[in-house]
Parts: C-alpha cells; sequence; structure tokens
C-alpha cells in the first residue's frame, strides 16, 4: 500500500493499533530500494497479516519525509499500538530482516487474543468468540485468553460453556491467589447459587425480618452479584464482615475483594467501598 500525508493517519497511524505497520520510505532513483521493497512484500506475504507494509515515495512527499527526518535511504520506520518504536536505514539481509520483525510481531495466540479486545472494544461479540477460540487453539495454556473467554461467557449468561473452560485452566490459577480468576469464579458461583435460590425480594423479606440470619443475608448478595447488582450486593457482604469476620471463615470480606475486581469498571462505587470495609477492620 502507498499512502500520501493526507492518508498517513488511516493507513499507519490508525493501522498500527491492530498489528505492527513497516513504513518504507523510497524513491524510483533509489538502487537498494530496489532490492529491499519486494523482500519486504514477500515477507509481508509470508507474516500472512502479522503486520502491514506501507510505502512513501519521498519525492513526492518531501513533507512526509521531512517530518521522520528522512535524509539516506531506504530509510525503514516501525509502528506499533500508533506509535513510531523502531526503524533501520539502508540494507538488511532477510534474516536481520526476520529478527527486526519477530521483535516487533506478538505470537499467533497473542495476536489472537489483541484481534478480540479489538472486536470486543467495537461490539462484534461473534467475532471476539471467534478470536479467542483461535488464541487458545494456538496456546492452550494460555490463561488470560481463556479467563478472556470465561469472562464474555459470563456476560452472555452462557455458564454451563463456562464451566467448561474453567475446568481447563491450570491448578496454578485455580487453586493461588489470582485476583482476577477469584473474582470470575465469585460471579460464577453466584449464578450458580442463583439459579436455586428464592426470588430476590423473597430473599430481601427474610433479611428484614431477621437481619442477624447471615446466611440469608449472603444468599442475597449472591443473587445480587449474579445480577450485577454490586452495590447492593456490597452492602450486605459488609453487614457480615460487621456482624461476623468468622462466618464461613470471613466469606463476608474475601467475597468483597472478589467483587472490587468484578466492578473494575466502577471505580468510585470500588473506592467507596474499599474505604468502608477498611473503616470496619480498622
Amino acid at each position: 500500500m502507498d499512502t500520501t500525508l493526507a492518508t498517513f493517519e488511516k493507513d499507519v497511524i490508525e493501522a498500527s493499533a491492530l498489528a505492527p505497520v513497516l513504513v518504507d520510505f523510497w524513491a524510483p532513483w533509489c538502487g537498494p530500494c530496489k532490492t529491499l521493497g519486494p523482500l519486504l512484500e514477500k515477507l509481508e506475504a509470508e507474516y500472512a497479516g502479522k503486520w502491514k507494509l506501507v510505502k512513501v515515495n519521498v519525492d513526492e512527499n518531501q513533507e512526509l519525509a521531512a517530518h521522520f527526518q528522512v535524509r539516506s535511504i531506504p530509510h525503514v520506520v516501525a509502528f506499533v499500538d500508533q506509535q513510531a518504536v523502531d526503524q533501520f536505514i539502508g540494507m538488511l539481509s532477510e534474516g536481520q530482516l526476520r529478527e527486526f520483525l519477530d521483535r516487533l510481531v506478538p505470537d499467533s495466540a497473542q495476536a489472537a487474543r489483541q484481534a478480540a479486545q479489538q472486536a470486543l472494544a467495537e461490539g462484534r461479540r461473534e467475532d471476539a468468540y471467534e478470536a479467542l477460540q483461535a488464541a487458545l487453539a494456538f496456546d492452550p495454556g494460555m490463561e488470560d485468553a481463556r479467563m478472556d473467554l470465561i469472562e464474555l461467557l459470563l456476560a452472555d449468561n452462557r455458564v454451563d460453556e463456562a464451566h467448561k473452560e474453567v475446568e481447563l485452566l491450570s491448578p496454578k490459577t485455580t487453586q493461588g491467589i489470582d485476583p482476577r480468576f477469584n473474582a470470575l469464579k465469585t460471579r460464577l458461583d453466584a449464578l450458580d447459587a442463583a439459579a436455586d435460590l428464592p426470588p430476590t425480594d423473597a430473599l430481601e423479606a427474610r433479611v428484614a425480618g431477621h437481619p442477624e440470619d447471615l446466611e440469608a443475608r449472603f444468599d442475597l448478595a449472591s443473587a445480587l452479584i449474579a445480577r450485577r447488582k454490586y452495590a447492593d450486593a456490597l452492602e450486605h457482604l459488609l453487614e457480615i464482615v460487621k456482624r461476623d469476620r468468622t462466618f464461613r471463615e470471613d466469606i463476608g470480606r474475601k467475597t468483597m475483594l472478589s467483587v472490587f475486581d468484578l466492578a473494575s469498571h466502577q471505580p468510585q462505587l470500588v473506592s467507596e467501598w474499599r474505604r468502608k470495609l477498611s473503616a470496619t477492620l480498622n
């Protein structure tokens, strides 16, 4: 692809948010450019979408060349995540080019995970599912991608499928202190519990009639977590902490910490309830 000053933002800067972009500054009269250009095109085809080649004819785009201080060609500048991150001037061998590219290009699993994140940001949920499944096909042990998938499944209430993915996580994740997994497990447990619990209004009536019934209060908190009503759930969990830290091995406090991770997209709410928990504990 050839670019100009008018299209550089779209062709290079915006595109580099999805995959690395190499900008080849060249000119028709440049001998080494005639060797490097076809070699870059060959490698771009071989890497099959993992990076993108964009060419700038310096004779026709002197303002762009001046902006990037191009004084000798060929001059190649690499962009990643909308930033110029590396460059080289002159010819490189094919082996040196591969080394240069491999420093920029994420592995296939990571690239697929990034594609999933981009798809989610754009509201393309089915594309996100496909990209995460591709990431896990490339690397079944990629725990972050599997937790991305579990998170997406839970958001879509596909609980049975989420359980199956949890079973594929390593013991290091499920039996350790990974805060992200603990948050996902809290929501998964809440959804499981909610399926067998009485209606929320019945639980609220039980708690109102018997404020000391911590089991009922925890059931209500679980139902609220399943419905993503985190502030209401935190209110009942904090009450459990206040009334009995030993109840079910301090489950009130532990669950609050997991809810903080679940509600990380609501920083003001999390900050408020962290202060309340801290004040209660101290």
